[in-house]
């Protein structure tokens, strides 16, 4: 059981963090305007933790040698 929820978790950060990469190389985001409920709070607290697991990724490749930038 503990181990299908921290799938279920970390599949969910990799589908955020995947929805972070779209956004600041295409500035694509989802409609958040067009969830009629009020869990949009929700919504937009998940694609903050992408940012964040999105910015993490990027300071750890940045760091090591087997990646470089190209501008």
């Amino acid at each position: 059981m503990f181990g299908w929820l921290f799938h279920l978790g970390l599949d969910a950060l990799i589908i955020s963090a995947f929805l972070a990469g779209i956004r600041r190389s295409t500035g694509l985001t989802p409609a958040l305007s067009q969830v009629p409920n009020k869990d949009i709070q929700l919504l937009r607290s998940y694609l903050e933790v992408g940012e964040y697991a999105f910015d993490f990724a990027v300071v750890i490749f940045g760091r090591s040698s087997s990646f470089e930038r190209r501008h």
